[in-house]
């Protein structure tokens, strides 16, 4: 058997899961020792059986780097970047500590391999080890293996750390920048993530297309629309191509959004001032769902369903977050009837099964609307479907309607349903408890307080907060 056909045959028995097969190829190979003079195709029958055995078999992994006999990091390197790659970072992890602990020299590619792993296991002790190593063996200078541990803390909430080791980097590049503003951005640190970006001029350091989408994103969070629009015309001056990068867009609209202009998001979605950079421009499902989402949040409920039609128009196919959109704008219009066609287009026309959250919009769009009857049953249906403990939000949308219209049964029974999935709900008692004050019925309500007092339920504190700049 040539080698061509023993990596077809490995190929097509991972593919099937075929480990009876593969364990006939190995003993084949160890009996002619062809396995001895290959490396590659010892990597490809190591990765081949990772494929088809249980991923914690790692006393079967340690034997076969056993039989490796190799001290070459290449070999090892190639095992780990193949489980990355293929979604097994436990593997990766432990065909490094095989290394370490076999004296297989440590580089760059392995180092790297490996925190990308360890952020993917969610490893963080494992990761500060390497880190450890990293001082002691001197790639500390290395910006690649530096961006990796700041890509390792910043992944798992230790954005302190990640810090750290960008200010200890003797060379910086972009690539580490914007490591470290993805952490910032996770953490919700948007006035670090603009100091960031500032700093990275006097670090000579480039502005990329992720470093200014991580700057409108950190503009977003602190509602800084002046800072906002500079970052705006900066990217205009100095990208060339913003027309092409949907991601980028999306970020200028969702910022205008959020700072409540609407206008100047549409603006953008329009590419308004930029007419010969339209030319052949393609708006995909992320710039309109996210102008969707501007409309919806700023209450143009109007706008939201005109260019959901429009969407419609240009063959666009919608995805769940632009119905969840449309739909709740017609409940805030009062278009029942319309809301409800949009919900039944998404498994008729769309083939999209509802979420939990496009059935509570329903519940709430036929609860603005009156038919309290009908989201009665469309709840029904809801949990015998098995949405389990999503309809308690539902139900107590119903409440809420039946509190609203009057209705006593229909409400004493939807309260009732939504304390079977959560007893400990104190929020649908207290909306019952609403319930019977306007019919005024004080013994329930008495009998209701001290269910709540014998089970030691308590209503969560609501907080706001606000942001002072100079």
């Amino acid at each position: 058997m040539s080698k061509s056909n023993i990596f077809e045959f490995l190929h097509q028995s991972g593919v099937s899961g075929d480990v009876s097969a593969i364990k006939k190829l190995h003993a084949q190979l160890l009996r002619t020792g062809m396995i001895f003079l290959s490396h590659h195709l010892h990597t490809q029958l190591i990765a081949t059986y990772a494929a088809c055995l249980p991923h914690n078999n790692l006393h079967l992994l340690k034997n076969f780097f056993k039989c490796m006999n190799s001290t070459n990091p290449l070999h090892f390197n190639a095992i780990i970047s193949y489980f990355c790659r293929k979604g097994f970072p436990f593997l990766a992890v432990a065909s490094f500590s095989f290394m370490h602990t076999n004296g297989v020299p440590l580089d760059t590619y392995a180092l790297c391999s490996t925190l990308t792993a360890s952020s993917k296991v969610k490893d963080l002790n494992f990761g500060k080890q390497i880190h450890t190593q990293v001082l002691r063996s001197g790639w500390s200078s290395s910006v690649f293996v530096g961006s990796a541990l700041i890509d390792l803390y910043s992944k798992l909430s230790n954005v302190q750390d990640a810090a750290l080791v960008f200010d200890e980097i003797p060379e910086k590049n972009t690539v580490c920048a914007n490591a470290l503003l993805s952490g910032y951005g996770e953490a919700g640190l948007w006035a670090r993530e603009l100091e960031l970006v500032r700093k990275m001029h006097e670090l000579k350091l480039k502005h990329d297309h992720f470093t200014l989408s991580a700057a409108l994103r950190a503009c977003t969070g602190l509602s800084a629309v002046e800072m906002g629009r500079q970052v705006h015309g900066y990217l205009l001056r100095t990208t060339p191509d913003v027309e092409s990068d949907v991601f980028l867009q999306s970020a200028l609209i969702e910022m205008y959004g959020k700072c409540g202009s609407a206008k100047k998001a549409r603006q953008v979605f329009e590419l308004v001032g930029m007419e010969i950079r339209k030319e052949g421009r393609s708006r995909d499902i992320v710039l309109w769902t996210s102008m969707l989402g501007v409309y919806g949040r700023n209450g143009h409920y109007k706008e939201v369903i005109d260019l959901y039609d429009e969407m419609g128009m240009e063959g666009i196919r919608p995805d769940g977050i632009a119905f969840l959109t449309v739909i709740s704008a017609c409940g805030r219009t009062g278009q029942v009837h319309a809301g409800v066609k949009y919900f039944e287009s998404m498994t008729n026309e769309f083939k999209l099964d509802p979420g939990p959250e496009h059935c509570s919009c329903l519940v709430d769009l036929l609860c603005r609307g009156g038919e309290l009857q009908r989201a009665w049953e469309l709840l029904n249906d809801t949990l015998n479907k098995g949405m389990g403990n999503c309809t308690v939000s539902m139900w107590g949308a119903l409440i809420s309607a039946c509190v609203d219209r009057g209705d006593l049964e229909l409400g004493k029974l939807a309260a009732q349903r939504a304390l079977e999935l959560d007893p400990q709900n104190v929020g649908i008692c207290i909306m019952l408890s609403n319930l019977y004050a306007r019919f005024g019925m004080w013994e329930e309500i008495g009998n209701l307080r001290l269910l709540i007092k014998t089970r030691g339920l308590t209503k969560d504190v609501g907080c706001s907060w606000v942001q002072v700049t100079d």
